[in-house]
């Protein structure tokens, strides 16, 4: 008798399972720029952890919110566990399937089908346990499937991680442009109570019969043109605030500090010190991109064994009896053992095209996992070459700026004392408020130039 219960029968089907047609793996070898190979800073934080990062208590807040009810993060979490699942049940192919089954057979027969020749009811019931076209995967087949879903299921989660980088870094920015836009906005009320103050004065002198027409159209066109980019701020507000809004998947919370300069709000930590190579451990975008090579490569080992002999067993152990009450005695018990073996012999191709789709679909991988590479590099360049020169515009800006105060006030003067005309006061005013403007611009670019190099090092999930 077949004992297929044994630690012996067992201990033989998980040996032949432990062969594998899949090749070997090895990482491929991506060609990056030289350039790209520069140090990024001097610092030590953990990327990781975003809350090293990002020091500004509002922002922290904002930012948890988000990962606490963000929708697409919490589609992104939904196919982790659906990915777990297929894994779970790829897995369990590796193992035969156990059931107890009870049942009960009563028939009518004629005479002439009777073993007995004469026509009556028969009945049966029978009690068993048993497994059924349970395949021993002798040239791993079923653990090449269940590496492929183990490697999908790592991808999902490196790609959960990337979706809750971009979500820090994305709540972050946004509230960097909240603020410079509330920013932005006050600066616009100044400028246009200064600019209705002068109207005044030059509607006053006009009617004095001291300022032309011209003058007072010119001071017109100031205060309108003020009032229009007045509205235009007031408008970038509300989207900042539904666009926020929207990250946090709830309401902004009504007790929000109202910050309203970015000098304001707390600086970010600087980024930490490590050559970008570190990417291929640190981005969870590449990782990604690398179990879904493995993936693709254990999907070969499956399609190879395709072109092998499979081994399916399908058995059980039980009682029958045509009387219910003697199925757990002793000589009513019975046993089936059945093997089947499957060889492919003709199948027009199908075995050869599946591998070589399996194939196909690798070196598809290699592509994707190699421009993945290539791309965070160039990012990782973009916002090193950008942080080099941000703050030579922070301070060209500034000195920009500080200059026009200066020829605002010159052009003030001399216009008052009759030396120039108004037409160099209205330039100097404009010029004025596009370099304010520019500022608030130059200081938001530093603070998300930092924003941009943080997430293409890939830190801040956790």
């Amino acid at each position: 008798m077949h004992n297929f219960r044994s630690p012996l029968f067992i201990g033989a089907v998980l040996f032949v399972s432990s062969c594998t047609l899949t090749p070997e793996y090895k990482r491929p070898e991506v060609s990056v720029s030289p350039e790209y190979m520069a140090e990024t800073g001097s610092d030590s934080v953990d990327l990781r952890n975003w809350k090293l990062f990002f020091k500004d208590e509002t922002m922290q807040r904002l930012i948890g919110i988000a990962l606490e009810n963000n929708k697409d993060l919490r589609l992104a979490v939904l196919n982790i566990e659906k990915t777990r699942a297929q894994y779970r049940i790829q897995r369990a192919d590796l193992l035969p399937t156990i059931n107890a089954s009870a049942g009960m057979t009563k028939q009518h027969l004629p005479a002439d089908l009777s073993q007995t020749g004469v026509k009556g009811v028969s009945t049966q019931y029978s009690v068993g346990l048993g497994f059924s076209a349970f395949e021993l995967d002798l040239f791993g087949r079923l653990r090449s499937l269940s590496n492929q879903a183990l490697e999908t299921y790592y991808a999902t989660e490196e790609e959960s991680k990337t979706a809750r980088l971009s979500l820090v870094a994305e709540t972050a920015a946004m509230y960097f442009q909240l603020v410079a836009n509330r920013e932005e906005y006050d600066l616009t009320v100044a400028t246009l109570d200064n600019r209705k103050h002068n109207f005044n004065i030059i509607e006053r002198k006009f009617k004095a019969g001291v300022a032309s027409d011209l003058e007072l159209n010119q001071a017109r066109s100031l205060l309108d043109e003020a009032r229009v980019n007045l509205a235009a701020a007031k408008t970038k507000i509300g989207q900042d605030e539904n666009m926020l809004a929207l990250l946090l998947g709830t309401p902004l919370p009504k007790d929000l500090p109202n910050v309203r300069r970015l000098a304001d709000v707390a600086p970010l930590e600087s980024v930490p010190a490590g050559l970008p190579s570190d990417l291929l451990e640190r981005r969870p975008d590449i990782i990604a991109a690398e179990h879904m090579l493995k993936a693709a490569n254990a999907n070969i080992g499956a399609a190879r064994a395709n072109f092998f002999p499979s081994i399916s067993l399908t058995g059980s152990v039980g009682t029958m009896s045509t009387e219910y009450n003697n199925l757990f005695n002793a000589g009513y018990k019975g046993w089936s053992f059945i093997p089947q073996v499957n060889l492919p012999i003709f199948d027009m191709g199908r075995n050869r095209s599946r591998l070589d789709v399996s194939k196909a679909e690798k070196e598809m991988a290699v592509a994707r996992y190699e421009k993945s590479v290539q791309t965070a590099f160039k990012e990782v360049a973009d916002a090193l070459v950008q942080n080099e020169n941000i703050d030579l515009q922070v301070n060209a800006q500034r000195s920009l700026l500080s200059s026009l105060e200066k020829s605002y006030n010159h052009a003030s003067s001399r216009y008052e004392t009759g030396v120039s005309a108004y037409i160099n006061v209205l330039d100097a005013q404009r010029s004025l408020y596009a370099a304010q403007s520019g500022y608030i611009a130059v200081r938001l670019l530093k603070e998300t130039n930092a924003l941009t190099l943080y997430k293409a090092l890939g830190g801040g999930w956790e």
